[in-house]
């Protein structure tokens, strides 16, 4: 899910020595994000080149000793993590919740669909679209994972439980997309073929959540990120309904449900990172966050709007799907779940890392607020996901 907070600076941030080599190896790089142009992405005598690029980025900072202690946490994970799991065969599947096509009332349940889908205002519909595009892009989300040191599926079959976990919390939600884009596709509200071209030119950017294939940094950001999912979906179940959508409300629900559960399993490994080693995963958490979480869909782009990651960000956060408070609320919750402030015995690296995050949540509000003070008058752009009509961003 998306929000922008390139607004909100934290100088003191820079002031941190973060770069400790207990987590972290010493190289530092700033990520720079470069825009094709769209002449250059529609130009096939060139070479293939993804329309958003990241250019010098930091990898395995993890001191290599470290890799070792994941390894060593093979058992562990196999009883807290692969029992969040559940049975496929106990697994809602998207055809449960959608019209069947081997039914005899097949059109009319789509003609049912597309009534209740009148309700949903278009702002909506950009913000839904939006959710789905960010989870179709999944196949980048298991690479990401993949690139972290002592965790990553070595042979793309092992039987290690990071790597069953990595490829079953994959299937579980390879569902999440699937559901979402066929609903949307019934609807008959939305352009899918600009939505499949800014799914496929997303896939073929990637991300760059600032990692370093560093399993402490992995896993505090996919920790935010499964918490970010389950509020932002429980938003748009609440809005379906709202508009009286029910089996929409249903849908989104049960989404939210899944990334509820997959939010436990990631705070779980935070959790048991903070209770082995809690001076490394503190600087983790502080670098994770001076850095700030960028959202997995960043470098969406539809092959027209240069910006289209801000301005859906833009409506999520006026309708109130996924906002700058929920930012703010979910480092909070985060800091209260692995008990930052309550941490001893810390390194003095340590403690100003402790003090940085566990005044952030409160920091980040206060900026907010002076942001949307000198806020610019609201403009209208067009949604090429919805024939290029206007919203407010």
């Amino acid at each position: 899910m998306a929000l922008k907070l390139n607004s909100l600076i934290f100088p003191s941030a820079c002031k941190l020595p973060y770069h400790s080599n207990t987590v972290r190896s010493p190289r530092v790089a700033m990520a720079s994000t470069i825009h094709s142009t769209s002449k250059e992405v529609n130009n096939l005598k060139k070479p293939y080149s993804p329309p958003r690029e990241v250019h010098v980025q930091v990898t395995h900072s993890m001191p290599p000793e470290k890799i070792e202690m994941f390894k060593s946490l093979n058992d562990w994970a196999e009883k807290n993590l692969l029992v969040l799991l559940k049975p496929v065969e106990n697994s809602w599947q998207p055809s449960d919740f959608l019209p069947l096509p081997e039914s005899e009332g097949f059109f009319d349940q789509v003609k049912e669909l597309r009534e209740r889908c009148k309700e949903l205002p278009d702002d909506y519909f950009v913000v839904l679209v939006g959710d789905m595009i960010t989870e179709e892009a999944l196949p980048t989300y298991q690479t990401m994972l993949n690139t972290l040191d002592g965790v990553r599926d070595e042979t793309g079959a092992s039987l290690t439980s990071w790597a069953i976990w990595t490829r079953a919390w994959t299937a579980e939600e390879n569902r999440h997309g699937d559901l979402l884009n066929r609903y949307l596709y019934l609807s008959g509200r939305v352009n899918m073929k600009q939505i499949e071209k800014t799914i496929q030119y997303l896939i073929g950017s990637g991300m760059d959540p600032k990692t370093e294939n560093n399993p402490y940094l992995g896993f505090i950001y996919t920790s935010f990120q499964e918490r970010a999912t389950f509020i932002s979906h429980g938003n748009t179940a609440r809005l379906a309904k709202e508009h009286g959508d029910l089996k929409l409300a249903q849908i989104c629900g049960f989404i939210a449900s899944d990334e509820k559960r997959h939010e436990t399993a990631y705070t779980r490994i935070v959790e048991k990172l903070f209770e082995i080693d809690p001076d490394g995963t503190v600087l983790a958490l502080a670098d994770m966050m001076k850095k700030k979480i960028s959202m997995p869909a960043h470098l969406m782009f539809d092959g027209q709007d240069d910006n289209l990651f801000e301005h859906y960000s833009s409506v999520a956060q006026r309708i109130g799907v996924y906002t700058a408070k929920d930012y703010a609320d979910i480092l909070e919750f985060l800091v209260g779940r692995w008990n930052v402030e309550k941490l001893t015995g810390l390194s003095g690296e340590g403690r100003r890392a402790q003090d940085f995050v566990c005044g952030l949540p409160a920091r980040i509000r206060r900026l907010e607020e002076r942001a949307q003070a000198r806020a610019k008058q609201a403009s209208t752009v067009p949604f090429s996901w919805i024939f290029d009509r206007k919203l407010i961003v």
